[in-house]
């Protein structure tokens, strides 16, 4: 009958951990955390990106959008000064903007690192026999100084 209480007073004097112990799952809870850090490091880096293509996509389709809204053809005839002053498609060709800018010309703040350029290039014409109809590829690249380059293309028809 003395055994059981030795036994339990044994048990109640072993409480907490060894040294050995308390080194072991401190290292293995540090490189667990350092394998979570060096995860939430790589993916905090890599953030930016999206956004900065998804603004060239902005971007692009700002500028593909103003093209296509003018006449396929020089309703005026004369030479613009400016951007401001295109009245047609094939005004922007060769356009080469350092910075996004709004179609009056003047630059868009917060999109200094963009550079936007366009070409307008005539197409055979197309569609069924009679009704062929003249089109102009318009190609909109932006780059970024982060190494993005995005191109967008579409076509403008003179259906008028």
């Amino acid at each position: 009958m003395c055994q059981p209480m030795r036994m339990r007073g044994r048990i109640l004097d072993q409480r907490g951990v060894t040294l050995v112990e308390l080194i072991v799952s401190i290292v293995i809870i540090s490189v667990a955390l350092s394998g979570v850090l060096l995860v939430m490091n790589y993916t905090t880096s890599r953030s930016a990106d999206p956004l900065i293509e998804y603004q060239a996509v902005a971007v692009a389709e700002a500028y593909m959008e103003e093209i296509l809204l003018q006449p396929y053809t020089d309703p005026g005839g004369g030479a613009e000064s400016g951007r401001g002053d295109y009245d047609d498609v094939d005004d922007y060709n060769g356009l080469n903007d350092v910075g996004a800018r709004d179609q009056h010309g003047a630059a868009i703040v917060g999109l200094e690192n963009y550079t936007v350029s366009v070409a307008v290039v005539a197409e055979p014409a197309f569609g069924p026999a009679g009704k062929t109809v003249a089109a102009k590829k318009i190609t909109v690249t932006v780059q970024h100084s982060a190494n993005v380059t995005l191109a967008l293309e579409g076509y403008r028809t003179d259906y008028d």
